[in-house]
């Protein structure tokens, strides 16, 4: 369940920091920032680094720890975030 958790949370981070219209005014115009994928590396690291500060997830403090949640939060934030749009879920449909 934590790990569930954790992806929520990174999932949420990267949305509202790639995404949110709060940020536009401070948001740098650097491909980092509105990337996913970068933005959501960098968010599991974050929330790795202060998983101590909550009961959702908790998880040892080491490096592998914090590269393999930052790929999982990359990873997960990229996929939701490329079937989860604004409009509702994300569906094209191919002519062959």
């Amino acid at each position: 369940m934590e790990l569930l958790y954790f992806i929520l949370c990174s999932f949420g981070l990267t949305q509202i920091l790639v995404y949110g219209n709060i940020f536009n005014t401070v948001r740098p115009k650097h491909h980092f920032f509105h990337c996913t994928m970068c933005m959501g590396f960098w968010t599991g690291v974050f929330l790795w680094s202060i998983n101590d500060l909550t009961e959702l997830f908790n998880f040892d403090y080491n490096i592998i720890n914090m590269l393999l949640l930052g790929c999982l939060s990359s990873g997960r934030s990229y996929v939701v975030s490329t079937i989860f749009r604004d409009e509702g879920i994300k569906h094209e449909f191919k002519q062959q």
